[in-house]
């Protein structure tokens, strides 16, 4: 069995000069805001064949297989691409927390009194995740 063409798919997408899109990583079942990441051609195409969602890491410039040493993966339960093509939505199934900080997301200081504070609590410390 041949591998699926995956080219007319990223014909759609509209990397940017540098090769990549952003991607925004969002609980399926609840609507939560896990994360946002970048995607390159080759971290699009291995997440669509795997149905694990791979990003492309910018300050190790290569792929980066979400939870490969952490074991909080992502697992792809929708993908969708915005009006101009140059923004994903990734509707995913995570496993455990989605932030290096060990928090269930990435989205945990907000803007109160002119200061940013952290409203959300570490789940899992970080170096239990990666072995620190």
């Amino acid at each position: 069995m041949s591998a699926p063409d995956f080219g007319p798919l990223l014909a759609e997408i509209a990397f940017d000069a540098t090769g990549l899109v952003v991607a925004i990583a969002q609980q399926h079942d609840t609507g939560e805001i896990l994360m946002v990441a970048f995607m390159n051609r080759d971290a699009v195409t291995e997440t669509l064949r795997t149905g694990t969602v791979c990003y492309w890491s910018r300050s190790r410039m290569s792929l980066w297989r979400k939870g490969e040493t952490s074991g909080q993966t992502q697992r792809l339960i929708e993908f969708r691409v915005d009006c101009d093509g140059d923004a994903l939505l990734l509707k995913v199934d995570q496993t455990g927390v989605a932030c290096h900080t060990g928090r269930r997301d990435c989205f945990f200081r907000v803007l109160r009194d002119g200061a940013f504070v952290v409203d959300k609590p570490v789940l899992v410390d970080p170096d239990k995740l990666y072995g620190g």
